[in-house]
């Protein structure tokens, strides 16, 4: 993965972390967000964008990435929908909650995926990887 793209939500997520974890370049996609809301030591790994996935996928290759991690049920939906996501992993953590949010919401499709592997932790956490067909 050549960097890590993900919405407003994930990324103010991740800023509640305190040390920034990512080693890779990282690209916001946000219509509210500005430079003055990345804080100062982390503004050499982010940068903001308003494109949409297929024109910030196209910049992106054009700047040598092959692989990017997309980031944030919105940000994914909206890679679904473009049919840019070949690859999905989903981690299930042993927790039954009474009401939330769809994964992915809308998608105006059915998407088949093909199991690829299941990773089961100790923690109870199981991860399964799909490729999208």
């Amino acid at each position: 993965v050549d960097g890590l793209v993900m919405g407003r939500g994930s990324f103010e997520t991740v800023l509640t972390f305190g040390d920034w974890p990512y080693p890779k370049p990282v690209i916001v996609m946000s219509s509210t967000l500005t430079e003055a809301d990345i804080p100062d030591a982390i503004r050499p790994h982010v940068r903001l964008s308003t494109r949409t996935p297929e024109a910030l996928m196209q910049e992106l290759d054009s700047e040598g990435w092959k692989r990017a991690y997309v980031d944030g049920g919105k940000i994914v939906q909206s890679f679904l929908q473009a049919g840019l996501i070949s690859e999905i992993t989903l981690t299930h953590i042993p927790i039954l909650i009474g009401e939330g949010l769809p994964l992915f919401g809308y998608l105006d499709r059915d998407m088949d995926l093909q199991h690829i592997e299941t990773c089961p932790y100790p923690s109870g956490l199981v991860s399964s990887k799909y490729h999208v067909l």
